[in-house]
């Protein structure tokens, strides 16, 4: 109990949030309760916030994603900021979203303090060509996993040997490829190559009885380590 106190203060002081993030037990860098948007294909709401024109993206990244990202983009040539809350969802999709924004030079993304970016949501953000994690918002990552459904597993290896060995390949493929294309992306994005080796891939893909953990919040300084969060340099 003490522990968790201890890292809550942590949280409260590194993210220079106003009120206290109950952490999750579970994944110790991440709020308990994130607040990821709808639980519904992303809504994409135009929004005048201060002197700014943004588009509010909340909700989970869907096949048509891609193509409304940029519909919306296209219908108010005075957006100039995608701000991003989601529980994921498609990967490719997600790739596809993030170049969409990254072909408007100067697009900023943005996680706003409060909001949280998980997953496929982390490629739509990446394509800002300039991104902004604010203090108590959450970039929250996890290794990408082909097992979610373990009911396809079981019935593959009761049907045998040779059924379970034609799964596992396919499993095998579809992880390499999808590996491929996000450190193709995180090339064509400006974002170090080592986010995915020293972050994303050393997540557990599915918890386990001594290590519950399959998610992973990166603090303020580690955005700007791996150039999630691009240094800001006076031009």
């Amino acid at each position: 109990m003490l522990r968790c106190g201890l890292l809550g203060a942590a949280l409260l002081l590194a993210t220079g949030a106003t009120r206290p993030v109950a952490l999750d037990p579970k994944n110790p860098t991440c709020p308990e309760k994130p607040d990821w948007g709808q639980a519904r294909a992303m809504t994409l709401t135009v929004a005048d916030k201060g002197q700014k024109r943004v588009l509010i993206a909340d909700g989970i990244i869907d096949a048509r994603l891609p193509d409304r990202l940029q519909a919306a983009i296209e219908a108010d040539e005075r957006i100039e900021e995608v701000w991003l809350k989601s529980r994921g969802g498609d990967a490719s999709a997600g790739n596809r979203a993030g170049k969409v924004i990254r072909s408007y030079p100067g697009m900023v993304t943005r996680i706003p303090a409060g909001w949280t970016c998980f997953s496929a949501c982390n490629f739509v953000f990446m394509g800002g060509d300039r991104r902004f994690v604010e203090p108590g918002g959450f970039f929250m990552v996890h290794m990408f996993t082909h097992t979610g459904d373990r009911d396809v597993i079981e019935i593959s290896v009761d049907e045998g040997t040779e059924e379970t060995t034609r799964l596992i390949g396919e499993i095998e493929q579809a992880s390499a490829l999808l590996a491929s294309e996000d450190n193709d992306f995180l090339i064509r994005m400006g974002i170090s190559r080592k986010l995915l080796t020293e972050v994303m891939y050393k997540q557990q893909a599915v918890a386990s009885k001594e290590n519950p953990s399959t998610r992973y919040c990166l603090s303020q300084d580690e955005v700007r380590k791996y150039n999630v969060v691009p240094v800001e340099r006076a031009e």
